[in-house]
């Protein structure tokens, strides 16, 4: 749901640029302060919910984006726009940490690695409804003879609002982690023994963790410049030098998105036979060979299927993030550190998408850049990957 969100941004960069008469690298200053921010959301929601409990946390964040997605649909000029995209990092900053904490401390770690690819791949689902809004309703459709008339921007970040219903089913049908329930006994049982009130432990935790955790922030510096580095700017790239239709963007984004979960699904699964970092790394690696597919097709067929098997590898390697980091990180700290390290790699790469589209505003050459980024990214990515220690099966009931 936050992906539908940002996303909805991302394929009406074109039209916001016009209507505030200013380049889309302007446009993509909102992406730079979404990513600049999430971090925050990261720390602030991670600790409240390592405190009080995933689920509460987690319903005040998918309520926060929402309503500040509503408030995007008004914005009367591109400051403000901009200003409001900042707090929308703030609150989706959160959920991912908490989200991915409730997940792996509540399925079983049979099968762990699929469950991860499952989860990571709700970014994707988002992606494809944004896709699917902006190809039927931003311009309108026809409908047994009759146009049905376009929303536009502005009325596709209303719809992009509706995730607040979401709520009403967490609160209803979701449990709350039973590893935290344990962990927050535990730690009250403690506090009363010595007398004091140290529900949370974060940050001893996070000291003692520092190592890999610096290790994680440089392992999702990579992941998020892999993909916000063939997504940010794609659908930029399609109407501008491509000169699609929006309803073409529309549908290759669609399939796209099925090809990224498809992907997160079968590198998920592969994790729990290959481990998760041979997984990662083949994923990563068999991104090159589709660079000149993907970036110099010439025509709508031959670029739509050039996205479909990029992003099926580039969502392949990160199906694998949500288990592999979480493995990684202690209980007591596990809605915090996951999801700050997966944020501040965020802010490392927010300059990608307006670095993108000022490298590809200055030399009229968007499939240059988009062909160096993967490149480059896609190495880095595999090497850090190499790099890192194998954590497949850890014990997450350990409080």
């Amino acid at each position: 749901m936050d992906s539908l969100d940002f996303f909805i941004l991302i394929f009406c960069i074109p039209a916001i640029a016009k209507e505030f008469h200013t380049q889309p690298s302007a446009v993509l200053g909102a992406v730079f302060l979404t990513q600049a921010f999430r971090p925050v959301g990261a720390l602030v929601f991670g600790v409240l919910a390592d405190r009080y409990g995933r689920r509460p946390v987690l319903m005040a964040n998918i309520l926060s984006f929402s309503v500040i997605e509503l408030a995007c649909a008004f914005a009367p000029s591109l400051t403000v726009l901009l200003a409001l995209r900042a707090l929308f990092g703030l609150a989706m900053g959160g959920e991912w940490g908490v989200g991915a904490a409730l997940v792996f401390e509540t399925l079983p770690k049979e099968g762990r690695g699929t469950f991860s690819g499952i989860l990571q791949e709700g970014y994707a689902m988002g992606s494809i409804l944004a896709s699917g809004a902006f190809a039927l309703f931003f311009n309108g459709f026809v409908l047994s003879g009759m146009h049905v008339p376009g929303i536009g921007w502005r009325g596709l970040f209303i719809l992009g609002s509706m995730p607040a219903l979401l709520v009403f089913y967490v609160q209803a049908r979701v449990a709350e982690s039973p590893v935290w329930l344990a962990g927050a006994k535990q730690r009250l049982e403690r506090a009363a023994q010595v007398g004091v009130k140290n529900l949370s432990g974060t940050g001893p935790q996070l000291k003692s963790f520092l190592p890999t955790f610096l290790f994680l922030i440089l392992l999702m510096t990579a992941f998020m410049s892999f993909s916000h580095g063939t997504q940010d700017v794609y659908p930029t790239f399609l109407t501008v030098s491509a000169k699609l239709k929006p309803s073409t963007v529309g549908l290759i984004g669609v399939l796209y998105g099925i090809g990224s979960i498809l992907g997160g699904f079968v590198f998920g699964t592969l994790s729990e036979r290959w481990g998760r970092k041979r997984a990662i790394v083949t994923a990563a690696l068999l991104s090159i060979p589709v660079i000149p597919l993907w970036a110099y097709g010439h025509s709508a067929l031959m670029l739509g299927a050039g996205a479909v098997v990029m992003q099926f590898m580039v969502q392949g390697a990160w199906g694998v993030v949500p288990a592999y980091l979480t493995e990684l990180s202690p209980a007591p700290v596990r809605a915090t550190a996951p999801g700050l390290a997966y944020q501040l790699g965020g802010l490392v790469t927010s300059w990608n998408g307006k670095a993108q589209a000022l490298a590809a505003e200055r030399w009229g050459n968007y499939p240059a850049v988009l062909a160096v980024t993967v490149t480059v990214v896609a190495l880095a990515l595999a090497g850090l990957a190499l790099m890192g220690r194998e954590a497949k099966g850890q014990d997450m009931t350990v409080v």
